[in-house]
């Protein structure tokens, strides 16, 4: 498989960082978290710039430009970007900007069961959603604000991030106000009658098919 084919936020993250200049994994992972990088990719610690960085050296991306050990301490080694990492790059981050349906959030995968739960308990856990989203929308309110004097061309991920998140608190607004009303509802009775409904549907079109 072509390293174009097996891109990852996290990947092109580290090829990005590299791209600057040669440094080792502790410089990558301090550089992401002071440019607020660890909002945008899944880091758990430390551990998991490792494993891009082995990644990335398997893939022939990244090379290992110097190795040093400074007294009894582990031996650090200094990264590189190769020549197939920058085109790596260039295609992952390109591929990044156009493709829309590559991605399932698990919200959706949530949205798409709702009917499991109650309404009720839908609406208490949406309820519970919608407050984190409005503290997240103020806190990136504030973040964009303490660096608006940056370029924007430096701001816009936070800036999209603010309008998604705004976007969805909307929807959610919407959501939860139809489901106090009643306008969207449901229960056990009317689950079973549209299952039952569909099911026939779903036996035509497979009778047909066969």
């Amino acid at each position: 498989m072509k390293a174009t084919e097996r891109r990852s936020a996290l990947g092109l993250v580290v090829l990005v960082a590299l791209l600057e200049e040669p440094m080792h994994a502790y410089r990558i992972h301090a550089l992401i978290k002071a440019r607020g990088k660890d909002r945008i990719v899944n880091i758990r610690g430390r551990a998991s710039i490792y494993q891009a960085i082995d990644r990335l050296q398997r893939l022939g991306l990244i090379a290992v430009r110097e190795a040093g050990r400074v007294d009894n301490r582990p031996e650090r080694r200094i990264y590189e970007i190769t020549e197939p990492g920058r085109l790596a790059a260039a295609q992952w981050l390109s591929e990044m900007l156009t493709d829309t349906g590559n991605e399932f959030p698990e919200f959706l995968v949530g949205v798409s069961f709702l009917t499991v739960l109650t309404p009720e308990e839908v609406r208490r856990d949406l309820t519970e959603r919608a407050h984190r989203l409005r503290a997240e929308a103020e806190a990136l309110d504030a973040a964009f604000a303490e660096h608006g004097d940056l370029p924007r061309v430096f701001l816009l991920e936070e800036d999209v991030r603010r309008v998604t998140v705004r976007a969805e608190l909307g929807w959610l607004e919407s959501l939860l106000e139809d489901l106090r009303t009643g306008v969207i509802s449901w229960n056990e009775r009317w689950l079973r009658e549209i299952a039952a409904k569909y099911a026939y549907q779903i036996d035509d079109r497979e009778g047909t098919e066969s």
